[in-house]
This record gives structure tokens, C-alpha cells and sequence, in this order.
């Protein structure tokens, strides 16, 4: 199987002291081999950010 299973996180709320928000997501490694970067919505900020890939 080529799908993967990836964590991303919330690349603004540690530099304003708030918890971060995580997602559960899946990638292609072979069509997508750099890490994923999606805006998502922190419910602790109220607004979208971007969310990272982080490792497992």
C-alpha cells in the first residue's frame, strides 16, 4: 500500500502560547514525497492556520 498515515500540527499557536491543534491525515509517498502542509482550522486560535506534517 502506498498511502500513509501523517499527524500534522499547527505551525502558529506554539509562538502564541496556546496548545497546538492536530490533524489526522493520509498522503501518496510516491506522488507526494515532501511533507504535507494544509490549512486547517485551531479551534484554540478561532481561525484557519497552517498545519504541518511532524514526525512520528
Amino acid at each position: 500500500m502506498v498511502r500513509e498515515h501523517v499527524i500534522i500540527e499547527c505551525t502558529e499557536a506554539r509562538a502564541e502560547g496556546k496548545p497546538p491543534s492536530r490533524y489526522m491525515t493520509t498522503r501518496n509517498k510516491k506522488l507526494q514525497p515532501n511533507k504535507v502542509e494544509k490549512r486547517k482550522y485551531n479551534k484554540f486560535l478561532r481561525r484557519h492556520t497552517l498545519h504541518r506534517e511532524i514526525k512520528d
